[in-house]
């Protein structure tokens, strides 16, 4: 982008977080709850390091990537930006356990934890890093055989392993929900709330993060309990209709 373009992108950034925030603060409203719950996570993973930099120019701070190789390519051209210094990322998409080393100790949260075997690795690799990684457990919760993560029973079966693994810190749950189906939505996000709270109950750990809510169902996410929205289109798409 040349100059006059990357000020008009600022421009609609700037624009874009004020009509999102506005609509976060409404469902937070009618759900009785603070605006300070809930975090927002700009999922840049579409967006090049210079579109990054005009995000937190606008106000952004906190960002998601789904790809270890590009999260890796983002941090490596944002260390020109001293400015970003110290800028979140988290990791949202499925991991490889070929590719947890890229991962470990340069995301603040781990969103898909989305088996047993996922969760002894990357414990591993947290081990010989000498860190501890915050995870979140990837929940089916819709049952739809294209989503990935454990089924809920498997998350209750799961959840002794994985508190006593060293080198991770679980947060607490992710799903996602069917797109274009807000009632279906509705219903997998509560029902995450559900489980967190059971699971909670049982384990005695507070297990406060729920990340849910997309572009097209974030409000209705918040609604229902969501701590953690990741919005990626609605952010960076001037030709995505807010609604």
């Amino acid at each position: 982008m040349d100059e006059s373009e990357q000020k008009r992108y600022l421009a609609f950034l700037g624009e874009r977080r004020a009509q999102i925030l506005e609509r976060m603060a409404g469902a937070c409203e009618r759900a009785g709850r603070d605006t300070g719950e809930v975090t927002l996570l700009a999922v840049s993973k579409t967006v090049d390091v210079g579109s990054v930099a005009l995000a937190w120019q606008a106000g952004y701070r906190a960002f998601g990537e789904n790809r270890p190789q590009e999260l890796r390519r983002k941090l490596e051209g944002l260390s020109s930006h001293p400015e970003m210094d110290g800028v979140r990322f988290d990791m949202i998409g499925n991991l490889q356990t070929n590719k947890i080393n890229m991962v470990v100790g340069n995301v603040t949260l781990i969103h898909s934890i989305s088996s047993m075997h996922l969760a002894d690795a990357v414990s591993s690799r947290s081990q010989t890093h000498g860190v501890t990684s915050r995870v979140l457990l990837e929940v089916n919760v819709s049952g739809e055989e294209s989503k990935s993560g454990l089924t809920p029973d498997e998350a209750r079966q799961g959840l002794e392993h994985v508190l006593c693994l060293p080198g991770l810190d679980l947060q607490g749950l992710m799903t996602m929900a069917p797109r274009n189906e807000p009632d279906v939505a509705r219903r997998t996000f509560s029902g995450l709330r559900e489980l967190r709270d059971e699971l909670a109950t049982r384990s005695g750990r507070e297990l406060p993060i729920l990340s849910c809510g997309m572009s097209d169902d974030f409000q209705i996410a918040i609604e229902e309990g969501s701590t953690l929205v990741r919005l990626g289109r609605t952010v960076f798409d001037p030709g995505y209709e807010l609604k």
